[in-house]
């Protein structure tokens, strides 16, 4: 049950990500942090959910999540209240890169964690 959740959930990341991406600028969620924040920390922790969730497939989640944030913000033309960026394309591949990375030390901490102790 939680494995299937939790393969559920990078993907609902991902969509909720194309739907801020695309929809007009008044139904983006606001708060306090800066803009880039924003979209670095919301890649980063997708990355992060989707390299959890597929350990072994780790470098291409990476490479389509890096990747991918240009084609999400180009996704911005179809929007007319939208503009795509090349910074904001940088930035949200920074955070999927760094999202990515996370993910990977996760994996190998929890691998770790698991590994039976060798008996002296």
């Amino acid at each position: 049950m939680t494995s299937r959740l939790f393969r559920v959930l990078p993907w609902l990341a991902l969509a909720a990500i194309i739907f801020v991406t695309v929809s007009p600028i008044r139904m983006r969620p606001h708060d306090f942090a800066a803009v880039d924040v924003d979209r670095a920390g919301a890649f980063g922790v997708m990355a992060l959910l989707f390299v959890l969730a597929y350990p072994r497939q780790w470098m291409l989640c990476a490479a389509l999540l890096i990747l991918g944030a240009a084609g999400i913000e180009l996704l911005q033309y179809l929007s007319p209240t939208r503009h795509a960026r090349l910074e904001d394309a940088a930035v949200k591949a920074g955070g999927a890169a760094i999202g990515c990375l996370c993910g990977l030390i996760a994996n190998r901490l929890i691998a770790r964690l698991r590994a039976p102790t060798a008996a002296a």
